[in-house]
């Protein structure tokens, strides 16, 4: 027959063994959950990335033709690609047949659509073309814009072209140079409101001219059109430092390409040799060499090019462009550009992890994605042909996936380290201090004191009802030392309150003595007062600043600060300058705690400021509210500190309360400001440190 003994023994190895049983069985259904939420989350996010890989395919293809059937794209079809290492300006084939330049509307319009701008940062920006019509002349538009001072114009009849702004330009093609020299010369147009400056550029060849009577060259035609008012909005119009920017155009007679289109044969156009003609430009300034705007120099910004198209292609889609009369030929060097969309390194994945992802049972498309376009341009049509490939989806979700496995290997890990820990650490420990813990509950109800604390909702067969039981020993002994704790804390009440009546009685006597208003210590020791019943009977002084209770009065602030800037000296705080208006103007607040707090803020600026400084107080008035600026000329502070230095206790200074300084003045000045209904705050300026206080006006 089962005693009661082995029974409870029973009863104790079933509860030892019950929380190992649920901890190993909650384990390792958290793994398996993990495995089946990474499976699930790969395979919908194939089946997602197999769905959108279609859409976002014809989505590229719109957003190429779009992109090639703008002028911009045009413009990059008509040129073949530049010479990276060249970093000359060189003419391009324009999609339109020849530019107005002579309307600054139409050539702006023009050269903007078309992208063919080459940006110099601040300088200016610059674009070199020739029209797509062999019959519009053999000509070279140049356009651009500069900054610059007023244009100084060139007056007919002298001889030097240097004293007024002009343009040094050449072109280089087949073995040839032409140069020319080109100086500003100002229309003259009934003045109109918010009317630039509009002129011409005179072309001289460079040869001569700075001969006697030099002829311009009759078909170099240029115009300047310079804004009437400044890029900087804070100078004038006539100031000489003020910078308007001009735009420009040109059109350059090149001998060579004319004398070409009147040969017997057909001309050949766009030129053959186009990615090789150089085209120089530079805008000099009157009497100087140095350019305000340099074709020389690097660019900041290229035109559109048709390898720009790569970042719009998703990983594994090729792009080929080619001329249609080329369209069925295999040959590479036949396209004009050949692009692949960039694939992430095959080694970043897993094999394994790439074989789990086809085996998912989602829909797969085997067959690569294919577009063909034409695109139509003044010279010729393009084949556009994209292609895309679906594998490439698997690749970039297998990269996905193999980084991912890290953390769910990671999370697996965990949860065997967490089980292993539960097991040896704590399910082992929790069985040795069920034993111990036995024994010391039958000591603790011996003393006849656990009817105390009733803890039968939590009691259980198990090792945490009997830490349960435990715990009600616990907590009556938390519960006697809260009561000497609270008998401690009324001990050091009492030694405040004893502290402050013993020095309230020797200020009361200092108050007899130098209680006469004309008297200065009258205030000083009116504030010490002041500050005694603050901490009288208190045992904390931050609780005594926080509960004490203000009289807050009407009082004439203007009065106020300058006796403080005057009596500033007699506490050690010299050279406080009051700047502010002399009327009477009335805040709210209590006298005493408002000058405690101006002069914790100063004696904060004294210790801070530098030599022979002074700290300046200045008052400003609205309808409403006034604020008081307290600044000094001297280090700013920390900004970890900037917005911690109000609080008790905080100060900058290792040493500070061997010095006295205890990170309290700051905090009295933001308690006492708040129960004036008013605020403090402050900041670091160009030049030191400002204190802001606010307060709320009185009556008039």
């Amino acid at each position: 027959m089962t005693t009661w003994a082995e029974a409870e023994m029973g009863k104790f190895l079933l509860a030892t063994y019950r929380l190992r049983i649920l901890f190993r069985g909650v384990f390792l259904l958290l793994a398996l959950a993990t495995v089946g939420l990474a499976l699930s989350v790969l395979q919908q996010e194939k089946q997602l990335s197999y769905n959108n890989y279609q859409s976002n395919f014809n989505k590229t293809r719109l957003q190429i033709s779009a992109t090639l059937r703008h002028p911009a794209g045009q413009l990059a079809l008509l040129n073949p690609p530049a010479d990276a290492k060249r970093a000359s300006l060189r003419p391009l084939l324009l999609p339109y047949s020849a530019i107005d330049f002579d309307d600054q509307n139409k050539v702006q319009q023009a050269i903007a659509m078309s992208g063919c701008l080459v940006q110099y940062g601040n300088e200016g920006a610059l674009c070199s073309g020739i029209g797509n019509n062999p019959w519009a002349g053999g000509f070279i538009y140049i356009a651009g814009n500069f900054n610059s001072s007023q244009l100084v114009s060139h007056k007919r009849g002298n001889e030097s072209l240097t004293q007024a702004h002009r343009l040094k330009v050449s072109v280089s093609l087949r073995g040839q140079t032409y140069r020319w020299i080109a100086p500003f010369e100002e229309e003259i147009a009934p003045a109109r409101q918010n009317q630039g400056v509009r002129g011409r550029w005179t072309g001289f060849n460079e040869s001569e001219a700075n001969r006697p009577n030099a002829r311009p060259v009759k078909d170099f035609r240029g115009w300047a059109w310079q804004q009437a008012i400044c890029n900087q909005a804070d100078l004038d119009d006539k100031d000489t430092d003020c910078q308007k920017n001009t735009f420009f155009s040109l059109r350059l007679p090149i001998p060579v390409l004319q004398e070409a289109l009147f040969e017997k044969k057909r001309p050949v156009w766009p030129p053959q040799d186009l990615d090789q003609m150089e085209v120089s430009i530079a805008v000099l300034p009157p009497d100087s060499d140095t350019a305000l705007l340099d074709s020389k120099s690097t660019p900041t910004a290229t035109p559109f090019s048709l390898k720009d198209l790569q970042d719009n292609l998703l990983p594994g889609e090729t792009l080929r462009i080619r001329k249609r009369d080329a369209q069925d030929s295999k040959d590479s060097k036949d396209d004009l550009i050949n692009l692949t969309g960039i694939v992430e390194q095959s080694d970043e994945s897993w094999n394994i992890i790439t074989r789990l992802i086809r085996r998912l049972p989602v829909d797969e498309y085997d067959v690569p994605l294919e577009s063909r376009e034409t695109i139509s341009t003044p010279l010729a049509n393009y084949e556009v042909l994209l292609k895309g490939d679906v594998r490439s989806v698997s690749k970039s979700l297998s990269v996905v996936a193999s980084r991912v496995s890290w953390f769910v290997g990671a999370m697996l890990l965990a949860l065997t380290l967490a089980w292993l820990l539960i097991e040896v650490s704590i399910i082992r420990r929790i069985t040795l201090l069920t034993k111990r813990a036995v024994s010391l509950s039958k000591t603790m109800k011996g003393a006849g004191e656990l009817e105390q604390f009733d803890v039968s909702d939590l009691r259980s067969p198990d090792e945490l009802g009997v830490l349960a039981s435990c715990l009600h020993d616990l907590l009556r002994r938390v519960k006697e030392d809260v009561e000497r704790e609270t008998i401690r804390t009324e001990q050091e009440k009492e030694m405040w309150h004893a502290v402050g009546h013993e020095i309230m009685s020797p200020l009361q006597s200092l108050m007899a003595l130098h209680g006469t208003a004309d008297n200065q210590s009258n205030r000083y020791i009116s504030r010490m007062q002041q500050a005694i019943r603050v901490l009288y009977g208190s045992a904390s002084p931050s609780e005594a600043f926080q509960s004490t209770v203000l009289q807050v009065s009407e009082i004439d602030i203007t009065l106020f600060l300058k006796n403080v800037a005057d009596n500033a000296p007699m506490v050690d705080i010299p050279d406080v300058v009051y700047q502010g208006p002399d009327e009477v103007i009335m805040v709210k607040a209590d006298e005493y705690s408002l000058e405690d707090v101006v002069t914790h803020v100063l004696r904060n600026a004294q210790r801070y400021r530098k030599t022979d400084s002074s700290i300046s107080i200045r008052l400003q008035d609205s309808e409403t509210a006034v604020t008081i600026t307290i600044h000094n000329d001297g280090p700013h502070i920390a900004e970890d500190l900037i917005d911690k230095i109000f609080e008790y206790g905080v100060s900058d200074q290792h040493d500070s309360g061997a010095n006295g300084n205890r990170g309290q003045g700051l905090f009295v000045a933001k308690t006492y400001m708040a129960k004036m209904g008013g605020t403090i705050n402050v900041q670091n300026v160009d030049q030191g440190v400002s204190f802001a206080l606010t307060l709320q006006r009185g009556n008039p």
